[in-house]
């Protein structure tokens, strides 16, 4: 399932396209916010198939092989562990799975350069050589190297990620958080469960896309009120100085501040100043952090910040 930190990014997303063309529709703009979350799942998918698609490449080959004119005793024996490995069959056979990959069009087939390429890398895997020494099958090896693929092969690979943007734009942003759900999710594989292993939805649940949608939506519609509350704790600053960017990025964590009761106020400040360190300027997080620091004191002060739980008191 998407982390709330994705669904913040995506949300800053969608309203700083939208206040680059605020005469069009907000509906608009709200239901393309939720596509583009949508399209993350659909790369989770993309990404779930990446491996069974591998293995059937190995195993064509390892065919192949035994078709040689003169084929060794190794050719019409190979170590067949890999492309037998469980947990790439439980991706395989898994009933989720295979209701979900026709629905989306999923398909490698036709990929074969990528995936042969993919699999010379995983044969490098120093984790690869170590599992393929033996030809007893163990799910907890098996487990262990499918890890070891999806962390050191998938997870920082260029091709990979420049192939998948071809298919999708949206998914070069995507990436890290669809990738960061598929081993997350393997890890949680358990074999007893076989072609049931659980697969994650997109939302953890129909309150994550509330959030994403009300985050959008109560931003945009108390912007101005954000603006004069931000204006009031400049300092020798002007509003017209202050670079967009973070303008948004405070209304956005004023917005979690005031209407999200259920969301503490230190996650608030910690995933605004966060998000801020990879999308605004090198001094964009200290300077976030004095403004929502001073508003938070006079928000408390007022009464107008109300938490449920602990929230009120993490500042």
């Amino acid at each position: 399932m998407v982390s709330r930190h994705y669904l913040r990014i995506k949300t800053m997303q969608a309203l700083y396209a939208y206040n680059a063309n605020p005469k069009a529709e907000v509906r608009a703009y709200e239901e393309n916010l939720v596509k583009s979350v949508r399209g993350c799942y659909e790369l989770f998918l993309w990404l779930f198939a990446l491996l069974p698609e591998i293995a059937f490449y190995r195993m064509k080959k390892l065919d192949s092989l035994k078709e040689k004119y003169n084929p060794t005793d190794e050719d019409l024996n190979p170590n067949t562990k890999f492309v037998e490995n469980k947990v790439i069959k439980q991706m395989e056979t898994n009933k989720t799975l295979t209701q979900l990959w026709p629905k989306y069009h999923i398909l490698w087939e036709d990929d074969t350069d990528l995936i042969a390429k993919l699999f010379r890398e995983i044969e490098q895997l120093p984790e690869y050589e170590v599992y393929m020494s033996t030809r007893e099958q163990n799910y907890a090896e098996d487990k262990k190297l499918v890890l070891a693929i999806i962390e050191k092969v998938f997870s920082n690979n260029d091709l990979l990620h420049w192939y998948l943007g071809e298919k999708n734009t949206h998914w070069i942003d995507d990436y890290n958080e669809a990738m960061m759900m598929f081993y997350q999710n393997v890890k949680e594989f358990k074999e007893p469960k076989g072609e049931e292993c659980k697969i994650d939805s997109l939302f953890k649940s129909e309150e994550d896309e509330q959030f994403c949608r009300q985050l959008f939506r109560k931003t945009l519609e108390h912007a101005s009120e954000y603006q004069q509350m931000i204006e009031s704790k400049l300092q020798n600053w002007e509003l017209e100085r202050v670079i967009n960017m973070d303008m948004l990025l405070m209304e956005m964590a004023l917005c979690e501040l005031l209407e999200f009761p259920s969301v503490p106020i230190k996650v608030t400040l910690n995933e605004y100043i966060e998000i801020a360190k990879w999308y605004s300027s090198d001094k964009s997080k200290v300077f976030i952090n004095g403004i929502l620091d001073r508003l938070i004191v006079d928000l408390r002060d007022n009464g107008k910040i109300e938490k449920t739980g602990r929230g009120l008191y993490q500042n």
